[in-house]
């Protein structure tokens, strides 16, 4: 104890008064110099893998700030090809549940096993479920209606691994709902009444937009491959055919035949990507374009 914490009588009930407050106060001097001040601590944050960009937004409109979303996939890369790097694999073993399309999305077919492998106690959530899917078209998110149905089982994925925030995720989860119903509205609205119905597009990936809203696609690619010279001369006859002006192309992939198609009638490649981040205004995007190439047609 320091010698001026405290002055000490040498005698006499005055001095044994003294010794006390000297204790009391080393005591109180010893508590503040080993006491320390926690903050308060808010819930862990939960880590979701997803395996494309638009899921991404799924996860983080129903999440919030209780989420933090990782993409496999990410921005640029082709699910076909792409491959896991080892800080995604990383992530993964870190991670708290795992989003799969699940329609047969060809990244998931090739890396499932092993994503399941580094990380077996991660609950793995089959976004497809409920969804009728087209056979050899894993691309179900690009209807807003499936979109709806892969957000609900996102939800539902979150709730079973967060019970206790499940009253946030569905608050979160039913003005997204909202949103995605006003965006397919929307898209019917700008698609309606048009003549021509038929689009050309360099990615066979918009068929169940095509679908849902009544439209024709004349795909450049079959089966993921590029088109043979007989092929490539059919489809300019076909565009012709069709007063075809814009031919649409994914920034993901080769846009050479769709380049090719374009020159030799007269016309211009757009590109449109099925893998957008921010899934609402690309969707918004998207349909502008196929209402705009059909007022050209």
């Amino acid at each position: 104890m320091p010698q001026d914490v405290c002055i000490i009588a040498r005698s006499g009930s005055r001095g044994m008064l003294l010794v006390l407050l000297c204790f009391i106060m080393c005591a109180l001097l010893a508590a503040g110099c080993t006491r320390t001040e926690q903050a308060p601590s808010g819930p862990a944050q939960l880590t979701v893998a997803v395996t494309i960009p638009p899921q991404k937004q799924f996860v983080e409109r129903i999440g919030g700030d209780r989420v933090r979303a990782v993409v496999l996939v990410p921005p640029g890369a082709n699910p076909h090809t792409h491959e896991p790097t080892p800080g995604q694999l990383a992530e993964i073993g870190r991670a708290d549940l795992y989003i799969a399309v699940g329609s047969g999305v060809e990244f998931e077919r090739m890396w499932m096993d092993k994503i399941r492998g580094v990380n077996p106690r991660m609950p793995v959530v089959d976004s497809s479920r409920g969804i009728e899917v087209i056979s050899g078209d894993p691309h179900i998110w690009l209807s807003p209606r499936n979109a709806m149905i892969m957000v609900n089982n996102t939800f539902e994925g979150l709730v079973a691994i967060d019970p206790g925030h499940e009253a946030v995720y569905r608050k979160n989860r039913d003005g997204y709902l909202a949103e995605l119903d006003r965006l397919d509205r929307d898209i019917g609205e700008s698609l309606a009444g048009k003549s021509h119905r038929e689009v050309m597009v360099s990615h066979a990936g918009w068929a169940y937009f095509a679908r849902d809203y009544d439209l024709h696609l004349i795909s450049i690619e079959k089966e993921g491959k590029e088109p043979t010279p007989g092929e490539l001369q059919d489809l300019i006859r076909r565009a012709r055919q069709n007063n075809i002006t814009v031919v649409f192309a994914s920034p993901e992939f080769s846009t050479k035949s769709a380049e090719v198609i374009a020159h030799e009638i007269g016309g211009r490649v757009d590109l449109i990507s099925p893998l957008d981040e921010d899934y609402v205004e690309n969707l918004h995007k998207v349909s502008a374009a196929f209402a705009e190439s059909e007022s050209n047609g």
